[in-house]
């Protein structure tokens, strides 16, 4: 087991560090404690095996808005057992009260500016969308203008056929009444052949 006695400073204070603290000692089997000293930076005990300490330190020698840890001096010692847990030690109620409001101010400034990223994104969403929707409308466009080319080209077919049809049946009786023709002149002849005295 060690010990380590670190003092955080920079903006420590009234930005909720010492709660960033005691979160981090959740995952790990830490004791001790953190407090606000009154220079303005933060005292942290800490009590641990070595490796849940280093990463402990890691973990809250940060700069992560609002939280900007500028130097962070760690004094090594052997571990007196003395804590059962990891505690925040509070100070004075209207500190601690404007502290709080501090970090709700702080908290709502970072939500405000997320929540404007947020709706800068859904602007740009709904921008694509829009192009989108465009494009959809122009390849529907084009689709209404082939299905007509289509139904034109229908059209074209059916007259077509009608014309075929009709030709077909007008050369039908036309070849029907040349045959014919050609049958009264074969009798014709045939007839005239006879009466020659030749017989066909």
């Amino acid at each position: 087991m060690k010990r380590f006695v670190a003092t955080a400073r920079g903006r420590v204070q009234r930005v909720g560090y010492r709660e960033r603290v005691y979160n981090e000692t959740f995952e790990r089997n830490i004791s001790g404690y953190v407090k606000n000293l009154d220079t303005g930076e933060v005292e942290i005990v800490a009590e641990g095996n070595e490796k849940d300490l280093r990463d402990f330190i890691n973990a809250i020698n940060i700069i992560q808005r609002p939280i900007a840890v500028k130097s962070f001096t760690v004094r090594w010692e052997e571990a007196t057992g003395e804590y059962a847990d990891f505690e925040i030690i509070r100070g004075d109620i209207q500190e601690e009260t404007f502290e709080r409001m501090d970090y709700a101010g702080n908290l709502l400034h970072s939500m405000d500016t997320k929540f404007d990223r947020m709706l800068d994104k859904q602007d740009q969403m709904l921008d694509k969308q829009d192009r989108m929707l465009e494009k959809q409308d122009q390849m529907l466009e084009k689709q209404d203008q082939m299905l007509e080319k289509q139904d034109q080209m229908l059209q074209l077919g059916r007259e077509t056929k009608e014309e075929i049809a009709g030709l077909r049946n007008d050369t039908k009786k036309h070849l029907e009444d040349e045959f014919a023709e050609i049958r009264k002149e074969l009798v014709s002849i045939k007839d005239a052949l006879a009466r020659a005295g030749i017989q066909v």
